[in-house]
């Protein structure tokens, strides 16, 4: 089993910054992909960063240029930097981890972040 516990959401006006973590803990030998994702009422939920074991990250169109996601393997935590956000931004965020090994993913409790206009 893998525990994500996040922090670092809140209220913030736009064009300001959040800084989101995610830190793992449990079996964290199987992850291999951790991930950020967002999911505003009524929609489903959509990709927002993803970092793999190897450094190697990928962002949703939406947030490039304005995200930046990253790691620290000695605190088993993953960070989602959030700069010029936007009113649109505003949703739970949820930490996800992936073990291919075990074809498993799990997901953290989610986090609010809102921009106001």
């Amino acid at each position: 089993q893998v525990q994500l516990v996040e922090s670092g959401g809140g209220l913030v006006q736009a064009g300001g910054s959040l800084r989101l973590s995610c830190a793992a803990s449990g079996s964290i030998f199987s992850i291999n992909v951790m991930g950020w994702y967002r999911q505003a009422p009524g929609k489903q939920r959509e990709l927002v960063a993803t970092i793999t074991s190897g450094g190697i990250t990928n962002y949703a169109d939406s947030v490039k240029g304005r995200f930046t996601i990253s790691r620290d393997g000695a605190k088993n935590t993953v960070y989602l930097q959030m700069n010029s956000l936007k009113p649109e931004d505003t949703t739970v965020y949820y930490c996800n981890a992936h073990s291919s090994t075990i074809g498993h993913t799990y997901w953290g409790q989610g986090t609010q972040v809102t921009v106001s206009s």
